[in-house]
C-alpha cells in the first residue's frame, strides 16, 4: 500500500516524536477523553468537519471553517497528518478527503483504527498540549478535485464508467443509480486484525466486482461518508481515475435522477 496515503501502526509508532507528524483522532470527544487516545493525538470529532447546511459543497464544512479547525488543533499546512477513528477508519477517511480537498498536501489514514492500535501500542488519557497556528486552506481547483456533481455523474453513465455504491444491501435495493455495482466499503477490512486486507487480496476482491485500475470509477453512497474510505483505499492501491460523488444519492434523488430498485441482476 502507498505509505503516502495509508500508514501502518508501526510507521506511526516510529514517528510519534516527530514534531511535523500530527495525529488526528476523529472519534467523539468523550472517547478521546474517557477511553484514551494515541499519544500526541488531537481531538477533531467527525461532526466538527461536516456541515449539512452548506448547499453548495454538500457536507464539506467550507475552507474557512476547516482552516479555523486546523488552526485551533495546532496543525500547519506543511505537517504530515495521520487520522484515525475506532470504526475501521470510515470517519477518519472523511477527514482525509476533506483535508485533501482543501489543499493539504500530506494527509494519511492509519491502517486500522484505535482498537487495532491498542492491541500493540500504548495509549494515553493525557490531553495533548496545543499551540495554535494560522492555517490557510488552499482548495483544489474544479479540474484537480476528485469531487463531481450531478451532471458529471450523468455524463459518466453515458461512458464505460463503473458506478460503485458502497451502501448496505437494503439501501441498494431500495434505490440506486442505474447500473451501479454494490461494494460494501467494509469488505476491504479484515475483521480479525481490524486492518486492511493484504494488497493482493484487495486487488482480487475489487477485480471480482469489475473495479479495476483501467476503468473510470465513480463512487457514491448517501452522504459521502462511506465512499471516503473506499476512495482512500483505491488511492493507496494506485487507482488514478476515481471520481467522488459528494452529493451522492441524496443529491441524485433531489435532482430527480433516474434510479433502479430491487435485487441486482
Amino acid at each position: 500500500m502507498d505509505e503516502s496515503v495509508v500508514v501502518a501502526p508501526d510507521w506511526l509508532a516510529a514517528h510519534l516524536e516527530d514534531p511535523q507528524v500530527r495525529i488526528v483522532d476523529a472519534r467523539d470527544a468523550w472517547e478521546y477523553d474517557g477511553i484514551g487516545h494515541v499519544p500526541g493525538a488531537v481531538s477533531i470529532p467527525f461532526d466538527s468537519y461536516r456541515d449539512e447546511t452548506d448547499v453548495d459543497r454538500g457536507t464539506l464544512p467550507g475552507p474557512d471553517a476547516f482552516a479555523e479547525l486546523l488552526s485551533e488543533a495546532g496543525i500547519a499546512p506543511e505537517d504530515t497528518i495521520v487520522a484515525y477513528d475506532d470504526t475501521h477508519g470510515v470517519f477518519a477517511a472523511r477527514f482525509v478527503l476533506t483535508a485533501l480537498e482543501y489543499g493539504h498536501d500530506d494527509v494519511r489514514l492509519l491502517d486500522g483504527d484505535f482498537s487495532a492500535w491498542n492491541r500493540d501500542y500504548e495509549t494515553t488519557s493525557e490531553t495533548t498540549e496545543i499551540e495554535a497556528t494560522t492555517y490557510e486552506a488552499n482548495p483544489l481547483s474544479r479540474e484537480a478535485s476528485p469531487l463531481v456533481g450531478f451532471e458529471a455523474v450523468e455524463a459518466a453513465l453515458e461512458r464505460d464508467a463503473v458506478l460503485v455504491d458502497t451502501r448496505e444491501e437494503d439501501e441498494f435495493e431500495e434505490a440506486r443509480i442505474p447500473g451501479a455495482v454494490r461494494f460494501d466499503w467494509r469488505e476491504v477490512v479484515d475483521d480479525e486484525t481490524r486492518r486492511l486486507k493484504p494488497r493482493d487480496e484487495l486487488e482480487a476482491l475489487l477485480e471480482s466486482y469489475g473495479i479495476t485500475p483501467d476503468r473510470e470509477i465513480v463512487l457514491y453512497c448517501n452522504t459521502a461518508r462511506r465512499i471516503s474510505h473506499t476512495y482512500v483505499v483505491l488511492r493507496a492501491l494506485g487507482y488514478e481515475d476515481v471520481a467522488f460523488y459528494e452529493g451522492s444519492l441524496t443529491e441524485w434523488l433531489a435532482n430527480d435522477g433516474e434510479v433502479e430498485s430491487g435485487e441486482a441482476e
